[in-house]
């Protein structure tokens, strides 16, 4: 969970009680109706039951026969099983049970399991250099089929993203696009949040804006830009002077056409008012080191992906032997 984007749900002692007192309050009403319904006796042989009214149709009649004892001792051992349940297992508010069985612990056992029979598949391609990884067919192949099932519910099938979601195709990356980086992103997530109301009012938004729009080429208006240049200082400080933003930061870029919220002067008005907050959440503990390897590298084949940059190395000089350095003799 991405801190300030979910909040747990039931946090109150109170659903604990109300669950458990429902619950319970059930149970003692069942029994109450299978005792009360109970103590009509058996009709004696030869003995008609009562006649219920009213009576439909002329001659149906409904009549008060006494249960069947069969099918009331059914309905106690329901009961009787359903306290055993809840005693073992969960099912009384927060009681956790006599068993201490849960269904997170179940999941994780389940997970535990299938990631070890997974992790010999991944084996293979877990000490390949990435891009090495993103050009085998077998490792793309079950790349794609991670992506697909953790990733394409934000990002789209085919990677292009959409609105607040980052096209993974492109050459613009947030936080830098180059095998490790993108590796980074998968395995620790990232989130990257921008204050609203920075500019004033709304007029101010707008100056600023068309003044964002100039720095980028873009069509504006020239009066209001010349307004909005002083108000942008407000901006500055992230997005820089000339607007290229600090990647090693993950501060965007704000002259390029990559707009992750839109770059029109209406949809660049409304983050300068309202402020945006995008995050993604880290998948390391989800899915593990092999499945975030082969994740990393497909999504760097995708089309977007930068190559590192190559390391350079000075050539190492090796030093001259010292020359014999004779003690110098005082003058007499």
């Amino acid at each position: 969970m991405i801190e300030g984007y979910a909040v747990p749900d039931f946090i109150s002692d109170f659903w604990h009680y109300y669950i458990a007192i429902i619950t319970a309050a059930g149970i003692l009403f069942s029994l109450w109706l299978l005792k009360s319904q109970s103590s009509v006796k058996p009709l004696a042989p030869g003995e008609q039951a009562e006649v219920m009214h009213p009576t439909w149709d002329g001659d149906l009649q409904e009549l008060n026969n006494p249960l069947p004892r069969w099918w009331m001792w059914m309905f106690y051992m329901l009961i009787l099983f359903g306290i055993v349940y809840l005693v073992l297992y969960p099912g009384m508010g927060k009681f956790a049970g006599t068993l201490g069985w849960s269904s997170a612990k179940e999941w994780q056992e389940e997970k535990t399991r299938v990631d070890a029979e997974f992790d010999k598949v991944f084996q293979p391609f877990a000490g390949m250099d990435l891009m090495a990884v993103a050009a085998d067919p077998t490792a793309k192949k079950m790349g794609e089929h991670l992506y697909l099932t953790y990733c394409s519910q934000c990002h789209g099938s085919s990677g292009q993203g959409g609105s607040g979601f980052p096209n993974l195709t492109d050459a613009q990356w947030l936080f830098g696009g180059t095998p490790d980086d993108i590796k980074s992103s998968i395995a620790n997530g990232r989130i990257a949040e921008m204050p609203g109301g920075l500019a004033g009012d709304e007029q101010g938004a707008k100056e600023v804006a068309n003044y964002v729009l100039a720095l980028g080429g873009k069509a504006h208006d020239a009066a209001l830009a010349a307004t909005g240049k002083e108000k942008y200082a407000a901006c500055a400080g992230c997005h820089g002077e000339d607007g290229k933003g600090m990647a090693a930061a993950g501060f965007p870029n704000i002259v390029d056409d990559a707009w992750q919220y839109g770059g029109s002067e209406a949809a660049i008005i409304e983050s300068i008012v309202k402020g945006r907050k995008g995050g993604m959440p880290a998948q390391l503990e989800l899915l593990g080191e092999n499945k975030v390897h082969l994740l990393s590298a497909y999504v760097w084949g995708l089309g977007g992906g930068q190559k590192p940059a190559p390391v350079v190395t000075e050539p190492v000089v090796e030093a001259a032997p010292e020359a014999a350095v004779e003690p110098a003799v005082a003058a007499q």
